[in-house]
């Protein structure tokens, strides 16, 4: 039985803890909040619920494995999944709405063809088809196989170019990819809708997010009851069940070296607590920024994503009147300043006038006080922002005003927002930084961009230190995080020879 310490109590950080307990390893979790879950947040008002952090749940597959390997309840014996159905509605710039169902190719097809046009459907079909290809080439080993020593490998887009000619032209970006082979401005920003919900620039991203729409058209969205907070309840207890010790409150401020590899943790009181093994589940940038993990050579650092600069702004809406019946569960609304938009993610802009924003009105009796109101939410893929000078949270009035507009869009959402509204909160990068030690929001691993897209790699240069969490490989969301956690366990208790989820 091995010492295992865990820094931080994110999803990935208990998807690993969790797992290394049912193989017999005495794990011990040090979380500097008083909570857990990560991003994975709720705020809870006047008998109204939030979700801050993510709203609805990606292959779900990755936690029904993570609760058969961990113990004799399923994941659904713990929470309440459900389909979202139709899995979004869109809302385009000039007026066009359009509803997508959920995991049906052919179903996807037909309403793009009703709401853009004859042939809609039929060029989207054909970019999914060749994102099938970039996921075919990628899936194994960016989310199933532990990132390799040498990822020379993955700074090649395996996304097909569209062949012109006698030649081959392919796209650099994800934006290029929609305005070159979609021939549609609607199917370009439906594409790019998809990049953002992720925290990536699509005019940045490399054309292999394309894997993300084919991800969530094929496998569908998913709602969790009491909100995406109940899963994060779901695992911690589970890890409870299965022993893991939690010490909220206690922040990591190093690693423990000893004999060339990680040998405990020194806390923030001054202790030290020795390990046979230690797991960061803390953002991997803070740990270097804050000297928790540090080596002498730079070139000894791991890679953290260095395409991914931005942040997530929500604004919680607590309205009276009750949710129409139909009301759709997630709307975006597609920006009107699209060049804005990238100007300001890339941060040679303000923020933008007219921001894409995702409105999810979740139809559930446990985030209202009662029947004659209800909980909305909407998010919008932001600049991450530094504090000191130039920071675009550090203006109060601009940042009250960007959700005055965020607000805006979403009235075209939902009917009579502006009546109804009660009261709300903002939620900047800012507290994200504050709540999990990074104002970033990790993307997921991606091939492709000379490798700026991929994440840290699970095991660090130091050995008996692992990372997990969505700053690692196989990087951000909640379906990339407890992969992470599963890779991660893998790596500890079969050692070298582990070769990935099989």
């Amino acid at each position: 039985m091995a010492r295992i310490a865990v820094i931080g109590a994110g999803m990935g950080a208990m998807a690993a803890a969790a797992r290394l307990a049912v193989a017999g390893h005495r794990v011990t979790v040090y979380e500097r909040a008083e909570t857990y879950g990560g991003s994975v947040r709720r705020l809870v008002r006047d008998g109204f619920g939030f979700d801050t952090g993510p709203g609805l749940l990606h292959l779900p597959a990755v936690y029904r494995d993570l609760f058969v390997k961990t113990g004799k309840e399923p994941l659904e014996r713990c929470v309440e999944l459900t389909q979202v159905d139709p899995a979004s509605r869109h809302v385009f710039a000039d007026g066009t709405s359009l509803s997508l169902p959920n995991a049906s190719r052919a179903g996807v097809v037909s309403a793009l063809d009703e709401a853009l046009g004859r042939g809609a459907g039929e060029r989207w079909a054909a970019f999914l088809n060749r994102a099938r290809d970039a996921w075919d080439r990628s899936r194994r080993p960016l989310l199933e196989e532990p990132l390799p020593a040498d990822v020379t490998p993955f700074s090649r887009d395996p996304y097909p170019a569209l062949r012109t000619g006698l030649l081959r032209r392919g796209a650099t970006t994800l934006a290029a990819v929609g305005r070159r082979e979609l021939g549609d401005e609607r199917l370009a920003a439906l594409l790019e809708g998809y990049a953002l919900a992720y925290g990536l620039d699509p005019a940045a991203a490399p054309p292999s997010a394309a894997v993300l729409p084919y991800m969530e058209q094929t496998f569908g969205t998913w709602y969790v009851r009491g909100g995406l907070r109940a899963l994060a309840d779901a695992v911690y207890e589970r890890c409870v069940a299965r022993r893991v010790e939690f010490a909220f409150g206690t922040g990591v401020t190093g690693v423990v070296e000893r004999d060339g590899r990680a040998a405990g943790v020194e806390l923030a009181d001054g202790r030290v607590v020795d390990a046979d093994h230690v797991v960061a589940g803390a953002p991997v940038p803070a740990l270097y920024r804050d000297h928790v993990v540090a080596w002498e050579r730079q070139d000894d650092w791991p890679r953290f994503q260095t395409g991914v600069a931005s942040g997530r702004m929500t604004v919680c809406l607590a309205l009276r009147g009750a949710r129409e019946a139909g009301a759709a569960h997630r709307t975006v609304v597609h920006s009107a300043d699209p060049a804005g938009e990238r100007a300001s993610l890339a941060g040679g802009g303000p923020l933008c006038a007219r921001p894409t924003v995702v409105v999810l009105r979740p139809d559930d009796a446990e985030l209202r006080p009662d029947g004659g109101h209800e909980a909305v939410t909407v998010t919008a893929t932001v600049p991450a922002g530094d504090a000191g000078a130039g920071d675009p949270w550090g203006d109060a009035a601009a940042v009250e005003a960007f959700a005055d507009r965020m607000v805006e869009a979403a009235a075209a959402a939902v009917p009579g927002l502006r009546e109804r509204l009660l009261w709300r909160e903002v939620r900047t990068p800012v507290h994200t930084g504050e709540e999990t030690g990074s104002r970033r929001v990790p993307g997921p691993a991606l091939a492709g961009g000379g490798g700026a897209w991929l994440p840290a790699a699970n095991l660090s240069p130091l050995p008996g230190l692992y990372f997990a969490g969505g700053w690692s490989h196989p990087g951000g969301g909640l379906a990339h995080a407890g992969m992470s956690g599963a890779l991660v366990a893998g790596l500890i208790v079969e050692g070298a020879d582990f070769r990935g989820s099989r």
